[in-house]
């Protein structure tokens, strides 16, 4: 497989767990059915130590923790709930990267951003959008890594909320050893041109809350013009 059909595998298995979730199931449960549906759809093996799905709800989804040190908690999904879900199927040496924040409300998920009750959940979304479109306005293949870092980290204090990732970066290189990931993050002076394809997955907050924010894609240039893989 390549890495667009590996992400392919990533992305239907979140639209898969959307109708899976229900309120009482624990995160360990729903972890299971992610990987299982993973490996159903491909996935060989999960390449960011060997956890397939880190599963995050209510106020632990501001932690920000190495995959070494990941353990999914012992919690049950409420009727009102926020949740994340970071998958990492890996096929071969092919890498897919995908992450989404999923909002709860009587007891079902809420795919319209516009139609999320809570307005601190809804207006957390809505400000992981406008990170994905600022990044597709700024970013060029001569932008290095360290540019876009601090572009995107001013821009999220200039719009009131806070950067939650436990080392500061903003995302990574796909490569086919997780050791050879080069970051966005302050000193790295590589350019975005220069890797085949690289992740952006803003984790937020504000400042004060007990809830954060993740949504990544997996990003590359196509004759200079940045696309979503």
């Amino acid at each position: 497989m390549n890495n667009y059909e590996v992400q392919q595998i990533a992305k239907q298995t979140i639209d898969f767990i959307k109708s899976e979730i229900k309120v009482g199931m624990s995160l360990q449960e729903l972890r299971q059915i992610a990987e299982s549906k993973m490996i159903s759809l491909g996935a060989t093996s999960f390449w960011y130590w060997e956890v397939g799905a880190f599963v995050f709800s209510g106020d632990e989804t501001t932690l920000s923790i190495s995959g070494k040190r990941y353990r999914t908690a012992n919690k049950l999904i409420k009727e009102n709930d926020i949740i994340t879900v970071d998958l990492s199927p890996q096929v071969g040496n092919t890498w897919g990267d995908y992450a989404r924040t999923l909002i709860i409300e009587n007891g079902v998920v809420v795919n319209d951003i516009n139609k999320i009750s809570n307005t601190e959940w809804k207006n957390g979304l809505l400000m992981e959008d406008k990170l994905h479109r600022e990044l597709l306005s700024f970013a060029t293949p001569k932008t290095t890594f360290e540019e876009l870092y601090f572009h995107i980290n001013d821009f999220i204090v200039s719009n009131k909320y806070i950067n939650l990732d436990f080392l500061g970066n903003l995302g990574h290189s796909i490569v086919t050893d997780k050791l050879d990931r080069i970051y966005i993050e302050k000193g790295n002076r590589a350019t975005l041109g220069s890797v085949r394809y690289f992740t952006f997955e803003p984790h937020i907050s504000v400042k004060g809350s007990k809830y954060g924010y993740k949504k990544e894609n997996i990003y590359y240039f196509d004759n200079n013009i940045l696309m979503t893989l």
